[in-house]
Protein backbone atom coordinates (compact mmCIF):
# COMPACT_ATOMS: atom_id res chain seq x y z
CA UNK A 1 0.00 0.00 0.00
CA UNK A 2 1.22 3.42 -0.84
CA UNK A 3 0.02 6.77 -0.30
CA UNK A 4 0.98 10.07 -2.45
CA UNK A 5 0.83 13.53 -0.94
CA UNK A 6 0.67 15.80 -3.93
CA UNK A 7 2.60 19.68 -3.51
CA UNK A 8 0.51 22.25 -2.97
CA UNK A 9 0.30 24.30 -6.25
CA UNK A 10 -0.75 27.87 -4.30
CA UNK A 11 -1.46 29.07 -1.20
CA UNK A 12 -4.47 31.04 0.73
CA UNK A 13 -3.69 34.70 0.19
CA UNK A 14 -0.90 36.45 -1.28
CA UNK A 15 1.25 37.46 1.91
CA UNK A 16 5.19 38.27 1.07
CA UNK A 17 6.19 35.39 3.47
CA UNK A 18 4.12 33.01 1.41
CA UNK A 19 5.66 33.86 -1.81
CA UNK A 20 9.07 34.34 -0.34
CA UNK A 21 8.84 30.34 0.75
CA UNK A 22 7.13 29.25 -2.39
CA UNK A 23 9.21 26.33 -4.02
CA UNK A 24 11.59 25.84 -1.18
CA UNK A 25 11.80 22.08 -0.54
CA UNK A 26 11.26 21.70 -4.37
CA UNK A 27 13.20 18.92 -5.28
CA UNK A 28 14.41 17.69 -8.17
CA UNK A 29 13.09 14.19 -7.54
CA UNK A 30 10.12 13.21 -5.02
CA UNK A 31 10.70 12.17 -1.77
CA UNK A 32 9.54 9.51 -0.05
CA UNK A 33 9.72 8.67 3.45
CA UNK A 34 9.70 5.47 5.35
CA UNK A 35 8.80 4.08 8.54
CA UNK A 36 10.73 2.44 10.96
CA UNK A 37 9.82 -0.58 13.77
CA UNK A 38 5.50 -0.92 14.55
CA UNK A 39 5.40 1.85 11.74
CA UNK A 40 2.42 2.85 9.44
CA UNK A 41 1.44 5.66 7.14
CA UNK A 42 -1.71 6.42 8.90
CA UNK A 43 -2.99 5.47 12.35
CA UNK A 44 -6.70 6.52 13.02
CA UNK A 45 -6.22 9.41 11.54
CA UNK A 46 -2.52 10.39 12.23
CA UNK A 47 0.17 10.24 10.27
CA UNK A 48 3.45 8.52 11.48
CA UNK A 49 5.38 11.37 10.38
CA UNK A 50 3.04 13.89 11.54
CA UNK A 51 2.55 16.72 9.82
CA UNK A 52 5.95 16.40 7.61
CA UNK A 53 4.38 15.53 4.82
CA UNK A 54 2.11 18.24 4.45
CA UNK A 55 4.93 20.60 5.83
CA UNK A 56 7.30 19.52 2.66
CA UNK A 57 4.64 19.68 -0.11
CA UNK A 58 3.22 23.29 1.24
CA UNK A 59 6.58 25.00 -0.95
CA UNK A 60 6.87 22.57 -3.57
CA UNK A 61 8.15 19.45 -2.77
CA UNK A 62 6.38 15.88 -4.20
CA UNK A 63 6.00 13.57 -1.38
CA UNK A 64 5.15 9.98 -1.18
CA UNK A 65 4.85 8.06 2.19
CA UNK A 66 5.56 4.28 1.62
CA UNK A 67 3.77 1.84 3.68
CA UNK A 68 6.57 -1.07 4.52
CA UNK A 69 6.33 -4.22 7.38
CA UNK A 70 6.13 -3.07 10.49
CA UNK A 71 8.07 -5.96 12.05
CA UNK A 72 10.27 -8.45 9.35
CA UNK A 73 14.15 -7.94 8.49
CA UNK A 74 15.84 -5.49 7.30
CA UNK A 75 16.15 -7.08 3.53
CA UNK A 76 12.38 -7.75 3.51
CA UNK A 77 11.34 -4.34 4.26
CA UNK A 78 13.99 -3.16 1.81
CA UNK A 79 11.99 -5.20 -1.10
CA UNK A 80 8.63 -4.30 -0.32
CA UNK A 81 10.54 -0.44 -0.45
CA UNK A 82 12.10 -0.92 -3.58
CA UNK A 83 8.76 -2.15 -5.16
CA UNK A 84 7.26 1.13 -4.00
CA UNK A 85 10.24 2.98 -5.25
CA UNK A 86 9.49 1.76 -8.85
CA UNK A 87 6.04 2.57 -8.37
CA UNK A 88 6.56 6.24 -7.14
CA UNK A 89 9.04 6.38 -10.68
CA UNK A 90 6.04 5.30 -12.83
CA UNK A 91 3.62 7.55 -11.27
CA UNK A 92 5.78 10.80 -11.52
CA UNK A 93 8.03 10.00 -14.37
CA UNK A 94 10.96 10.90 -12.09
CA UNK A 95 14.49 9.31 -12.68
CA UNK A 96 15.45 8.88 -8.83
CA UNK A 97 13.89 9.55 -5.50
CA UNK A 98 14.94 10.95 -2.06
CA UNK A 99 14.79 8.44 0.55
CA UNK A 100 13.89 9.38 4.04
CA UNK A 101 14.11 6.92 6.72
CA UNK A 102 13.22 6.91 10.35
CA UNK A 103 14.62 4.29 12.78
CA UNK A 104 14.12 0.87 10.43
CA UNK A 105 13.58 3.14 7.86
CA UNK A 106 17.15 4.17 7.49
CA UNK A 107 18.69 0.83 6.71
CA UNK A 108 15.30 -0.59 4.81
CA UNK A 109 16.41 2.66 2.33
CA UNK A 110 20.14 1.49 2.31
CA UNK A 111 19.12 -1.31 1.13
CA UNK A 112 17.41 0.05 -1.42
CA UNK A 113 20.20 2.24 -2.99
CA UNK A 114 22.96 -0.61 -2.49
CA UNK A 115 21.10 -2.79 -4.82
CA UNK A 116 19.41 -0.05 -6.84
CA UNK A 117 21.40 2.79 -6.62
CA UNK A 118 20.27 4.08 -10.23
CA UNK A 119 16.72 4.65 -8.95
CA UNK A 120 18.32 6.77 -5.62
CA UNK A 121 19.82 9.59 -5.44
CA UNK A 122 19.81 10.21 -1.78
CA UNK A 123 19.50 8.59 1.17
CA UNK A 124 18.53 10.48 4.76
CA UNK A 125 18.92 8.45 7.91
CA UNK A 126 16.70 10.08 10.69
CA UNK A 127 17.93 8.45 14.04
CA UNK A 128 18.69 5.68 11.74
CA UNK A 129 20.30 2.01 13.39
CA UNK A 130 22.74 1.55 11.35
CA UNK A 131 25.41 -0.42 13.93
CA UNK A 132 22.33 -1.56 16.47
CA UNK A 133 20.53 -1.15 19.38
CA UNK A 134 21.30 -1.75 22.98
CA UNK A 135 17.69 -2.63 23.69
CA UNK A 136 17.90 -4.55 21.16
CA UNK A 137 20.53 -6.46 21.86
CA UNK A 138 19.28 -6.55 25.74
CA UNK A 139 16.04 -8.34 24.92
CA UNK A 140 17.92 -10.86 22.76
CA UNK A 141 20.45 -11.24 25.80
CA UNK A 142 18.48 -11.67 28.33
CA UNK A 143 15.85 -13.89 26.72
CA UNK A 144 16.25 -17.00 25.82
CA UNK A 145 15.63 -18.10 22.14
CA UNK A 146 12.56 -19.88 21.73
CA UNK A 147 11.30 -19.42 25.71
CA UNK A 148 8.05 -18.28 27.39
CA UNK A 149 8.64 -14.78 27.99
CA UNK A 150 10.24 -14.57 24.18
CA UNK A 151 6.78 -16.34 23.19
CA UNK A 152 4.67 -13.96 25.23
CA UNK A 153 6.71 -10.70 23.27
CA UNK A 154 5.79 -12.04 20.32
CA UNK A 155 2.63 -12.25 20.87
CA UNK A 156 2.33 -8.75 22.40
CA UNK A 157 3.81 -7.70 19.01
CA UNK A 158 1.71 -9.09 16.94
CA UNK A 159 -1.17 -7.98 18.54
CA UNK A 160 0.31 -4.81 18.38
CA UNK A 161 0.79 -4.95 14.53
CA UNK A 162 -2.88 -6.68 14.29
CA UNK A 163 -4.25 -3.41 16.23
CA UNK A 164 -1.92 -0.89 13.57
CA UNK A 165 -3.13 -2.57 10.60
CA UNK A 166 -6.63 -2.64 11.78
CA UNK A 167 -6.38 1.50 12.84
CA UNK A 168 -4.45 2.33 9.74
CA UNK A 169 -6.67 0.38 7.39
CA UNK A 170 -5.61 -3.04 7.16
CA UNK A 171 -2.36 -4.27 5.39
CA UNK A 172 -1.70 -8.05 3.99
CA UNK A 173 2.19 -6.83 4.64
CA UNK A 174 4.15 -10.27 6.02
CA UNK A 175 5.21 -9.41 9.77
CA UNK A 176 7.81 -11.14 11.91
CA UNK A 177 8.76 -9.70 15.20
CA UNK A 178 11.70 -12.11 15.75
CA UNK A 179 13.15 -11.26 12.42
CA UNK A 180 13.05 -7.22 12.70
CA UNK A 181 14.33 -8.12 16.92
CA UNK A 182 17.16 -9.59 14.86
CA UNK A 183 18.07 -7.16 12.29
CA UNK A 184 18.39 -4.33 14.97
CA UNK A 185 20.90 -5.93 17.53
CA UNK A 186 24.73 -5.24 16.82
CA UNK A 187 25.52 -8.65 15.45
CA UNK A 188 22.24 -8.06 13.24
CA UNK A 189 23.34 -4.68 12.18
CA UNK A 190 27.26 -5.37 11.60
CA UNK A 191 26.35 -8.21 9.18
CA UNK A 192 23.73 -6.33 7.53
CA UNK A 193 26.83 -3.68 7.25
CA UNK A 194 29.21 -6.16 5.87
CA UNK A 195 26.60 -6.53 2.70
CA UNK A 196 25.41 -3.12 2.10
CA UNK A 197 28.60 -0.82 3.36
CA UNK A 198 27.65 2.46 1.28
CA UNK A 199 27.91 5.62 3.60
CA UNK A 200 28.42 3.62 6.95
CA UNK A 201 30.91 5.32 8.95
CA UNK A 202 34.42 3.08 9.36
CA UNK A 203 35.36 4.41 12.79
CA UNK A 204 33.21 3.56 15.55
CA UNK A 205 31.71 7.71 15.96
CA UNK A 206 32.67 9.24 12.78
CA UNK A 207 31.18 10.19 9.63
CA UNK A 208 30.62 7.83 6.17
CA UNK A 209 31.04 8.80 2.65
CA UNK A 210 29.44 11.64 1.58
CA UNK A 211 29.06 10.78 -1.81
CA UNK A 212 29.83 6.57 -1.98
CA UNK A 213 30.94 4.82 -4.61
CA UNK A 214 27.64 3.91 -6.18
CA UNK A 215 26.56 7.76 -6.45
CA UNK A 216 24.47 7.85 -4.08
CA UNK A 217 24.51 10.78 -1.34
CA UNK A 218 23.95 9.75 2.28
CA UNK A 219 22.97 12.58 5.30
CA UNK A 220 21.99 11.94 8.82
CA UNK A 221 20.53 13.06 11.93
CA UNK A 222 19.07 12.63 15.49
CA UNK A 223 18.52 13.97 18.92
CA UNK A 224 19.90 12.56 22.05
CA UNK A 225 17.70 13.94 24.46
CA UNK A 226 14.77 11.49 26.12
CA UNK A 227 12.58 13.79 28.06
CA UNK A 228 11.88 16.65 26.00
CA UNK A 229 8.45 17.80 27.06
CA UNK A 230 6.16 17.21 30.23
CA UNK A 231 2.75 17.26 28.09
CA UNK A 232 3.77 14.01 25.90
CA UNK A 233 2.82 11.17 28.13
CA UNK A 234 5.67 8.93 26.11
CA UNK A 235 8.79 10.74 27.18
CA UNK A 236 8.86 8.99 30.75
CA UNK A 237 8.93 5.32 28.64
CA UNK A 238 11.83 6.88 26.33
CA UNK A 239 13.48 8.00 29.62
CA UNK A 240 13.33 4.82 31.05
CA UNK A 241 14.46 2.92 28.01
CA UNK A 242 17.17 5.84 28.17
CA UNK A 243 18.98 4.86 31.03
CA UNK A 244 19.98 0.94 29.33
CA UNK A 245 22.82 3.26 27.05
CA UNK A 246 25.76 4.34 28.70
CA UNK A 247 26.52 7.23 26.16
CA UNK A 248 24.02 9.94 25.02
CA UNK A 249 21.03 8.49 22.83
CA UNK A 250 17.11 9.45 21.73
CA UNK A 251 15.73 6.51 24.13
CA UNK A 252 16.06 3.66 21.56
CA UNK A 253 19.65 4.63 19.42
CA UNK A 254 22.84 5.44 20.57
CA UNK A 255 24.32 8.57 18.88
CA UNK A 256 27.23 7.32 17.54
CA UNK A 257 24.68 4.42 16.07
CA UNK A 258 22.67 6.75 14.07
CA UNK A 259 25.73 8.09 12.15
CA UNK A 260 25.18 7.62 8.12
CA UNK A 261 27.43 9.35 5.65
CA UNK A 262 27.27 13.73 5.63
CA UNK A 263 25.92 14.06 10.04
CA UNK A 264 23.90 16.93 9.53
CA UNK A 265 23.92 17.24 13.26
CA UNK A 266 23.58 14.42 16.12
CA UNK A 267 22.37 16.37 19.53
CA UNK A 268 19.42 17.94 18.84
CA UNK A 269 17.23 18.48 22.12
CA UNK A 270 14.65 15.23 20.06
CA UNK A 271 13.54 11.75 21.24
CA UNK A 272 12.98 8.78 18.77
CA UNK A 273 9.78 10.17 18.63
CA UNK A 274 9.88 13.50 18.80
CA UNK A 275 12.35 13.08 15.18
CA UNK A 276 8.88 12.35 13.55
CA UNK A 277 7.59 15.38 15.18
CA UNK A 278 6.08 13.52 17.89
CA UNK A 279 2.72 12.48 19.59
CA UNK A 280 0.78 15.50 18.00
CA UNK A 281 3.44 17.61 17.23
CA UNK A 282 4.05 18.00 21.12
CA UNK A 283 8.14 17.82 21.44
CA UNK A 284 10.98 20.48 22.77
CA UNK A 285 9.69 23.95 23.63
CA UNK A 286 13.65 25.48 22.98
CA UNK A 287 14.42 23.10 19.92
CA UNK A 288 13.96 23.86 16.17
CA UNK A 289 10.66 22.18 14.99
CA UNK A 290 10.69 18.91 13.75
CA UNK A 291 9.18 19.59 10.38
CA UNK A 292 11.64 22.77 9.81
CA UNK A 293 14.21 19.91 9.81
CA UNK A 294 12.79 18.29 6.97
CA UNK A 295 12.00 21.55 5.23
CA UNK A 296 15.94 22.70 5.69
CA UNK A 297 17.16 19.39 4.48
CA UNK A 298 14.44 19.29 1.40
CA UNK A 299 16.21 22.79 0.50
CA UNK A 300 19.59 20.99 1.07
CA UNK A 301 18.65 18.46 -1.39
CA UNK A 302 17.41 21.20 -3.55
CA UNK A 303 20.48 22.99 -3.47
CA UNK A 304 22.73 20.02 -4.32
CA UNK A 305 20.49 19.41 -7.34
CA UNK A 306 18.63 16.19 -6.14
Amino acid sequence: MLFCLLPLTGFAGTSATSLSQKGYTETKYPIVLVHGLFGFDSLAGIDYFYGIPQALSKSGATVYVAQVSATNSTELRGEQLLAQVEEVLAISGAEKVNLIGHSHGGPTARYVASVAPELVASVTSVGGVHKGSRIADIVRGKVAPGSLPENFAVTLAEGLVSLINLLSGGSDLPQDPLASLAALTTEGSLAFNQKYPEGVPQSDCGEGDYVADNGVYYYSWTGTHNFTNALDPTDAAIMVLGLAFDEPNDGLVSQCSTHLGKVIRNDYKMNHLDEINGLLGVTHLFETAPTTLYRQHANRLQLQGL
